[in-house]
């Protein structure tokens, strides 16, 4: 049976679940700054406008739900992960799998035709992708070194570890693409 929900949905149920220390519940911009902080190194961080979409869907499966405090000129909706998402949640967890990821390089795209750009156009880009890399890298090591050895959050730490193994693979492929040149 197919489930209702969207990956994205499933996303957000986790950062509620691993988040659900916090009592009061959270925001749509708070699971935003959540998504662009943790997310965006192994998933698409969502858009706000998908983030309040998918956040009404969870609430008419009453995955979640939502408290309304009055500030400022509207008031604000914090969401909390209610049981039945959890088991939502946890259903699709010990479904099995066959997804493989998709890839979407656009330094590969390019790559694939370097012929057009030619060896020093192609070196410049791939230093170019290296230094943004390194950048990017740093930042998921400061997620890392954020997320400690505490057990609460030892599979977050397990996946911000993937993740600096793949870019230590990305800056191995960097390498070896340019030493081909």
């Amino acid at each position: 049976m197919a489930s209702p929900l969207s990956m994205t949905s499933y996303a957000l149920l986790s950062l509620l679940v691993i988040d659900s220390d916090n009592q009061d519940g959270l925001t749509g911009y708070e699971l935003k700054q959540r998504a662009d902080f943790t997310l965006r190194f192994y998933w698409v961080s969502p858009a706000m406008s998908q983030i309040y979409t998918e956040l009404d869907r969870l609430r008419s499966h009453a995955y979640v739900s939502t408290e309304e405090e009055a500030s400022g000129r509207r008031p604000t909706r914090r969401f909390r992960i209610t049981s039945a998402g959890r088991t939502a949640l946890t259903t699709w967890l010990h479904e099995p799998t066959d997804d493989f990821p998709v890839l979407k390089h656009p330094v590969a795209l390019r790559l694939m035709l370097g012929a057009m750009m030619g060896a020093d156009e192609v070196a410049a880009m791939l230093d170019r992708y290296e230094e943004a890399l390194v950048e990017r890298r740093r930042e998921l090591e400061a997620v890392r070194e954020m997320l400690g050895d505490r057990e609460s959050v030892a599979y977050a730490a397990r996946v911000a570890d993937w993740g600096l193994t793949f870019f230590d693979a990305e800056a191995t492929a960097i390498e070896r693409t340019r030493d081909s040149l």
